[in-house]
Formats: C-alpha cells, structure tokens, sequence
C-alpha cells in the first residue's frame, strides 16, 4: 500500500484521542471511501473475506459449527461458540424466527460438506443478506484451525454505496498492532480495485463515539 506507515500510526493515535472516555470498550472502525466505481456493475462489487493478524479478545468472532459425529466433538474440544446437528437444524426449518436469531448471532458458520445443500436450504434466505457465506468442512477438516482462522476474519463488502467499513480492533489493543490489521486489510482491497489506489477517495480511522480521523494521503 502506498500510503506510509507513519501516516497511519498517527491517524490511530489520533482516532484513539478522538475516543473520548467511556464505561466499555471502543471499537476502532476503517472507513475506506470509493470513487469512480459503479456499485451496480460486476466488476463493482467487493466482497472479501479477510483473516485479521490481530482480534482483540473481547471482541472475537462467534463461530457456529453445523457437523455431527467426530467433527462436532473435535470442534466443541476447539472451543466453538455453538454446534447444532443435522436434526436440530431439521428441527427449526419451519421456524423464522430461529433461523433470524441465529443468522445474528452468529459471525461465521462452519458446515461439514453434507449438510451444504439443508443450510443453503434453512439458513440461506437469513445469511446472504448479512454477507455470511457458510464454509463447507471436508470430513477431515482440522476444526482447531479453522475456527481459529475465523475468530480473526472479517466480512468487508460494498451495500449499494461506494463506501467500505470494518472493525479493525478495539481502543486497548496496541497502535502497532491495529496498524497490521488496517495494512492488511487496505493491501486486499487496492487489489481489488481496477485502478488500485486511484480509487481510493478518503480514507479515516474511526472509535465507536469518536469523530473520524482522516488518513492524510
């Protein structure tokens, strides 16, 4: 990424200062602002999956796993935050409310490859809209792997406005740390765009209460 280091070492110092006091744990938002692109078009339409080098503890994703059998033991010993078997998911395909509850209250989903279709079938309708593909599991998935890989993942995509937005960590983790986390992140999306950082707008570093902190470019 173009953009220099020190530049967006002092933006989230900046953002961090912008925070303000309170009784919780702020979040630190990317705003990355788009132009000369055609949210309509294909070639418009951004959509990444990106795994994190850092996440804070207290704001890690909750990942669900849909497996039976030696899977569903493997991830419940990995620490999934929710397994639901082949029969309870059966069991809720009549009912709406479930199905939303679930597709919110979770942040990934982990199905073992059988069970793709009844997902797509159950869940679809709830998890596309959010942006929440489900990952297929091969039999011999290794679980502790990837449930570790998605607790550090983000959904980043375009919604009908030029405008990209992420958590990129929290006010108490270290400058240098959210500095990976925002380089990673910027790397994915400048190859994604057809004129890379051309692009690009504007880009700020934002706390939950804070007011945005510009990236000078």
């Amino acid at each position: 990424m173009s953009i220099n280091t020190q530049t967006l070492l002092d933006t989230i110092k900046e953002a961090k200062e912008k925070a303000g006091k309170r009784k919780f744990t702020q979040s630190l938002e990317l705003i990355i602002n788009l132009r000369d692109i055609d949210v309509k078009k294909p070639e418009g339409r951004i959509h990444e999956v990106i795994e994190l080098p850092y996440m804070p503890a207290e704001k890690q994703n909750k990942i669900c796993v849909i497996a039976s059998g030696e899977l569903a033991l493997r991830a419940k010993k990995a620490g999934a935050d929710r397994i639901i078997d082949r029969a309870e998911l059966e069991a809720i395909a009549q009912d709406k409310k479930k199905q939303r509850e679930l597709a919110q209250k979770y942040d990934f989903f982990l199905v073992e490859a059988p069970s793709m279709p009844l997902v797509g079938k159950i869940l679809g309708k709830f998890l596309g809209p959010r942006g929440k593909m489900p990952v297929p599991l091969p039999p011999m998935a290794r679980i502790e792997e990837l449930i570790e890989k998605y607790r550090k993942t983000i959904i980043i995509r375009l919604r009908g406005q030029p405008v990209l937005q992420c958590r990129v960590g929290t006010e108490n983790m270290k400058d240098e740390e959210i500095l990976e986390n925002v380089q990673t992140i910027l790397r994915v999306i400048e190859s994604k765009l057809k004129r890379g950082v051309k692009n690009i707008r504007s880009i700020c570093i934002k706390a939950a209460m804070g007011e945005p902190s510009k990236v000078k470019v």
